[in-house]
């Protein structure tokens, strides 16, 4: 290969892998470097001058002028000198420069050397993809289905010029994924280990609605409207809380959208999602009873303001719809607020003293929900989760009745 053909080679590279031709130089330098202190001994003197304009490319190896030659990879005659480099005269203890070509370096040296290229090569990549990923971290993109496994529904994803795992699990309002597909993930994570940069990303993240709500309203993009607040169980219910700076624009209405099209929008990107806009307030009771919604609630008691406890009251009636399906509406609104909410029916009940001693067993349906919160927080059983939330609500039933 010409030196010509070299640097155009570079070129190449640098446009289909967005790699400098400065950075790859150096690479060529380094490795130069090692060929040679690997074949002349542990001479490492290189003079390396690289000119992609003039297509020239000089490698020299610095030797010590001596009269009498003891050690060839580091020392040269004054004639042997003058006889490499013409036009030149040389005294003892001058520094000859001698050109090399690095083709004749040994097979053992410039295989050295070429893995010192690979690597160098590597190390941009990974860099490059690490910066790609981090520039994105926390954003919403749209990405391009690599392939998907067939086995477990893993898809890997393009983003840019770097690639990442979208487990099943994550693929949430995606229907079936093909290869090919475009795809809007959100970027979670970025991590660098030892196989290279890595990024999590996902479309279950309370952060992937978030965005969504950034990009459909321009209220909250211009910062109007500011989400304080998102609870979410992927792929069933989101409980949002937003404010307004502006109190001529209604921060839920902007939210919605006309006739729901703003929100009808991003209901659809995940896949019928329902999703509940709440306002928020600094009024603790106040921002309480809103999270609760659909069900109305009488009013909210403030427990413990430390440890961010409350007992929500609401009418007998709505008791199953404060609570949720196997809890998720409290459950929810706990994660959305920050509090611990223990709900009680309006009518109270059977053998409940209106002030009762804090220290009493915990056998209500409020209480009950509580531990189920703590619980779906450690990440403790689904199914014991369930069967306490719905045992409690049952004994709650029949003592409402037989009250």
């Amino acid at each position: 290969m010409t030196n010509k053909e070299l640097f155009e080679a570079l070129k190449m590279f640098e446009r289909e892998k967005n790699i400098p031709m400065d950075y790859m130089l150096a690479q060529i330098e380094k490795a130069i470097v090692i060929a040679c202190k690997n074949y002349y001994n542990g001479n490492e003197n290189v003079v390396f001058k690289a000119d992609p304009e003039k297509n020239t490319l000089e490698v020299k190896l610095k030797k010590t002028v001596v009269d009498e030659v003891f050690d060839p990879d580091f020392e040269i005659t004054a004639e042997d000198a003058s006889k490499l480099i013409k036009r030149k005269k040389f005294a003892v203890g001058d520094e000859a420069e001698i050109p090399l070509d690095p083709k004749k370096l040994g097979r053992i040296s410039v295989a050295a050397a070429k893995n010192v290229i690979r690597q160098g090569i590597r190390a941009s990549e990974k860099g490059q993809s690490l910066m790609e990923f981090q520039s994105k971290l926390g954003e919403l993109v749209t990405a391009t289905v690599e392939r998907v496994d067939p086995k477990n529904g893993a898809a890997v994803i393009r983003i840019g010029k770097s690639e990442a795992m979208l487990p099943k699990s994550e693929q949430v309002g995606c229907g079936e994924l093909s290869e090919g597909d475009l795809v809007k993930i959100y970027i979670q994570d970025v991590k660098d280990n030892e196989r290279g940069p890595h990024a999590t990303i996902s479309r279950s993240h309370p952060g992937f609605v978030r965005r969504l709500f950034e990009q459909e309203v321009p209220e909250i993009f211009d910062g109007i409207v500011e989400i304080k607040s998102v609870s979410r169980e992927a792929g069933s219910r989101t409980k949002m809380a937003v404010i307004s700076s502006n109190p001529e624009v209604d921060a839920i209405g902007a939210c919605i959208g006309p006739k729901g099209a703003r929100v009808n929008s991003i209901v659809s990107e995940l896949g019928g999602e329902k999703i509940d806009i709440i306002e928020y307030s600094d009024i603790p009771e106040k921002y309480i009873s809103a999270a609760l919604s659909p069900a109305k609630v009488v009013n909210v008691k403030i427990i413990d303001a430390e440890k961010k406890s409350c007992k929500a009251t609401v009418p007998d009636d709505m008791l199953s719809l404060a609570i949720g399906n196997k809890g998720q509406n409290v459950r929810l609104a706990a994660r959305l607020t920050g509090w611990k909410i223990d709900i009680r029916p309006e009518s109270g009940f059977y053998g409940e003293d209106e002030d009762e001693d804090e220290t009493a067993p915990a056998e209500t349906v409020g209480e009950a929900v509580e531990e189920t919160s703590e619980a779906a927080a450690e990440e403790t059983s689904e199914e014991a989760v369930e069967e306490a939330v719905e045992e409690a609500a049952e004994e709650a039933v029949e003592e409402a009745a037989e009250e």
